[in-house]
């Protein structure tokens, strides 16, 4: 028997030990347990393992609310009860902050949470027909593997998608070649829901009446994919509207294609908006960036405070969405859009699109380190709010604004925008 008193949580979520000095990453266990485990990858430092049993649990274990937590691998830690992943995720942003750019913030944000369950608007569920299963498969992907999980529900998915699940595994089974639909793309809005059906092959006429037949029973919007991203077309009905989600504090409702990035948490965006703009204090007459703006999940709430706003972002389709938006919700005025690669700003790009009061900076997981090495040493943005989905690109980045630039590290927080994963979103404020 193979025994481990786990120490601590890593930032994938999985217990750590040390046995004979070397590290144990063990899934399923948690700091405080002694568990026995069984190894299922092996190297000279490190093993990475399961747990087999738990001898002694934490008083933070929970019994997993899904049933198909375990197998299924869009959840990793469903055994932590809610509050214990909230703190297990701000140790891992500390963490990051410390061991990688020798940071510590001034303050500490109070964690940003909401529900545990029902919150996922976005998903790519997996499918796939396999006989030895009973037929057609829909849902996420298997821990490790790329076998896809038998589930007739999830968790995290709103309920009138979870109850989907079973129909949309009959409907493909029914369809000509259920073989070659590898995936359906799950987008929710505030008043509907989309489907987005990744087909290999062309679909036949009995197999569009199928599609139209179920759209018409279940209230959805479908939209088909037959090759690359500029191949997805509205399907039915065919005067649907389009998809949006609302940010209430601000009086906003933000417009979006299926295809279109925007946070999978509808809740905790809504939350987190409002910490930005309350470290961000936007006013009339001050000029703001929005680096990396979307199609405006920040640059509209900015405007809609008063200050006018620049919104820059590399795909020319979200600029395109951004800017309908603003026009969308009497903010045209105030808001200005442009198309760039901001992997690439340079100081001289920077200087070029004129002085800015404040800057918000919302990167994907690659960071934005371009970005803030081409931001003056001397004057420049005076307040800079960074929303980060990698506490490793966010350590990096705020190293720079620090340590070379000039600015104090006010403060850092975490937002749970993945509840029962190891993501981690967060929020970090610098001033001159």
């Amino acid at each position: 028997m193979l025994l481990a008193n786990i120490e601590s949580l890593d930032h994938e979520g999985r217990g750590v030990a040390h046995v004979d000095g070397k590290a144990i990453f063990v899934e399923g266990a948690l700091p405080g347990e002694i568990v026995e485990y069984a190894s299922y990858r092996r190297k000279r430092s490190y093993e990475k393992a399961h747990a087999v049993s738990v001898l002694r649990p934490s008083s933070q274990r929970v019994a997993p609310p899904c049933p198909h937590f375990g197998t299924c691998g869009g959840c990793s830690m469903q055994h932590l009860n809610v509050a214990g992943q909230t703190a297990a995720k701000q140790r891992v942003l500390e963490d990051a902050l410390w061991h990688i750019g020798r940071l510590k913030p001034e303050q500490v944000f109070p964690p940003i949470a909401g529900t545990g369950s029902a919150y996922r608007s976005r998903a790519r569920l997996s499918v796939r027909h396999v006989a030895s299963k009973g037929g057609t498969l829909v849902g996420f992907r298997e821990k490790h593997s790329s076998y896809v999980a038998v589930m007739d529900s999830c968790l995290v998915l709103p309920a009138h998608v979870s109850a989907l699940i079973p129909r949309l595994k009959t409907l493909v089974e029914a369809m000509s070649r259920p073989d070659r639909m590898p995936q359906i793309e799950v987008a929710v809005g505030a008043a509907r829901t989309a489907l987005l059906l990744r087909h290999l092959e062309p679909l036949s006429a009995e197999d569009h009446d199928q599609l139209r037949r179920f759209a018409d029973a279940h209230g959805i919007i479908w939209y088909l994919q037959s090759k690359g991203l500029d191949s997805v077309v509205l399907f039915h009905p065919p005067d649907a509207p389009s998809l949006s989600y609302e940010l209430p504090d601000f009086g906003l409702q933000l417009q979006f294609h299926p295809t279109e990035f925007t946070q999978v948490n509808q809740g905790v965006n809504r939350m987190l908006v409002r910490r930005a703009m309350a470290l961000l204090k936007p006013g009339a007459g001050e000029r703001i960036a929005d680096l990396f703006c979307g199609l405006g999940n920040f640059t509209l709430p900015i405007a809609r405070m008063g200050a006018r706003v620049l919104g820059i972002e590399g795909s020319p389709e979200l600029v395109k969405r951004a800017e309908e938006n603003a026009a969308a919700n009497g903010l045209a005025a105030q808001c200005e859009f442009a198309v760039a690669n901001l992997f690439e700003m340079t100081g001289e790009s920077f200087t070029g699109l004129g002085a800015f009061d404040k800057v918000l900076i919302d990167p994907p997981r690659e960071g934005a380190i371009a970005v803030v090495k081409a931001l003056p040493e001397a004057g420049g943005p005076r307040r800079i709010v960074y929303v980060s989905c990698s506490p490793a690109t966010l350590a990096r980045d705020a190293a720079v604004l620090v340590h070379e630039k000039g600015y104090r590290f006010t403060g850092a927080g975490m937002a749970n925008m993945f509840p029962h994963t190891s993501h981690l979103e967060s929020i970090a404020l610098f001033e001159k």
